[in-house]
């Protein structure tokens, strides 16, 4: 029978960095304090941090980053977003100098115990935390103003909850300050809310890392139009896969299918069923519209009648 990986001390990783050696946050002294901690993992975020921190910051009792490398002054603008927000401490910002390998295929072929690995890379970012719940978020996750209000309810409830929650999020293509496309074609709703305990750990799976849970826990899942997560048309959104054409055919990966077909499509000048085009008022970033007044007032539910090619009904 082999020992769960999140029993015990901590680990250590095999090319012996003594310093990124990981100590279970259970295992820290004094333990774990009441509330929630987002955990970011980033690389080249910068230019979409101010749109993400500030409800992040206000919505949780701690935000910690983790800038993997970045080239862009991700950890400066993460720093000064905290600080024009009078929020600098909430937030924590710590660097992981390793290459980690992209997903797929050079995921597969590397040590689960490797400070390259994505799993051991999860693992020692999460191990900072100090709070007893924790969500897992992205550099481009984006709350709107009721997921921000969902999002800090949620914060003191559940740091005492074995508790696992789901939260939906809505791919923003952002062609400009004035544009977007947002996509409400695709019910994406993944486990992002975690207790803090050995029996939520990360570990490698085929294609990424996967957190463990056990077999009988709650879950629920919070309603959609909660988040939605930034794209930028200009950018390399599948720079973190080794293989992004497999999109296309894998059958593991609804989403990045899904993800693959829009962006394409609208680099060819088309818009998908399911994907709503979107300008701002003169004066108004496309992203502060979208999360601060077109989906907080937009009808419920979305209604979606096929994933992958969906057509968008608005029902009052």
């Amino acid at each position: 029978m082999s020992i769960p990986i999140g029993s015990g001390h901590g680990l250590t990783n095999i090319e012996g960095h003594d310093e990124f050696d990981i100590v279970w946050p259970w295992n820290q002294p004094g333990g774990l304090r009441r509330g929630a901690t987002a955990v970011l993992r980033v690389k080249n975020e910068a230019p979409g941090l101010r749109f993400v921190l500030p409800p992040l910051l206000r919505a949780c009792d701690h935000v910690l980053l983790v800038d993997n490398g970045s080239d862009d002054g991700t950890g400066e603008e993460a720093l000064r977003v905290a600080a024009e927000h009078g929020l600098s401490d909430r937030f924590t910002l710590k660097e992981y100098p390793f290459q980690v390998a992209r997903a797929g295929a050079e995921h597969l072929a590397v040590n689960e115990r490797s400070v390259h690995s994505l799993a051991y890379f999860y693992n020692w970012c999460f191990s900072h935390v100090r709070t007893r719940y924790s969500w897992k978020w992205d550099g481009d996750m984006v709350l709107t103003t009721e997921g921000e209000v969902s999002m800090a309810d949620l914060s003191w409830q559940v740091g005492m909850a074995e508790t696992v929650i789901r939260f939906p999020r809505h791919g923003l293509y952002i062609e400009s300050d004035r544009k977007a496309y947002l996509d409400l074609g695709l019910r994406n709703i993944e486990e992002w809310g975690f207790p803090m305990s050995p029996d939520y750990v990360y570990t490698k799976a085929p294609e990424w890392e996967i957190r463990t849970t056990p077999e009988h826990i709650e879950m629920f899942a919070l309603p959609q139009g909660l988040c939605v997560e930034l794209k930028w048309l200009d950018g390399d959104e599948f720079a973190h896969w080794t293989n992004p054409e497999s999109f296309a055919t894998s059958i593991r990966n609804r989403r990045k299918r899904r993800e693959w077909l829009v962006w394409n499509a609208l680099h060819d000048g088309q818009v998908p069923e399911g994907v709503v085009e979107i300008e701002p008022p003169e004066g108004v970033h496309v992203v502060d519209h979208v999360t601060h007044t077109w989906l907080p007032r937009a009808p419920r539910p979305f209604v979606v009648d096929d994933p992958d090619h969906a057509k968008l009904h608005l029902r009052a």
